[in-house]
């Protein structure tokens, strides 16, 4: 299985925190930043386990906008990051 680096942000909606991975579409939670944390990483590892056993783990990736950089797997950089409002001005 590859080595993956992935972002995770992390909300708080109402009594829990949501873990989030845009990339991947995969979040988790828990009652405190930590073990959402580590709810996120158990359902990390089960949804990579789940693609390599199907065989599709390397498309998973590359579908997702993972690049391979010195034997990782990384989200493409953006070139540009940027915030937009819209509304009435």
């Amino acid at each position: 299985m590859p080595m993956i680096s992935v972002e995770v942000r992390i909300f708080r909606e109402g009594d829990v925190y949501v873990a989030l991975c845009p990339e991947l579409e995969l979040s988790s939670f828990g009652e405190d930043i930590e073990s959402a944390k580590e709810s996120f990483k158990e359902a990390l590892s089960a949804f990579l386990e789940e693609c390599e056993a199907l065989g599709t783990l390397e498309d998973v990736l590359d579908e997702s906008g993972f690049v391979k950089a010195e034997g990782l797997r990384v989200p493409e950089e953006p070139v540009l990051r940027e915030h937009l409002a819209h509304g009435r001005f």
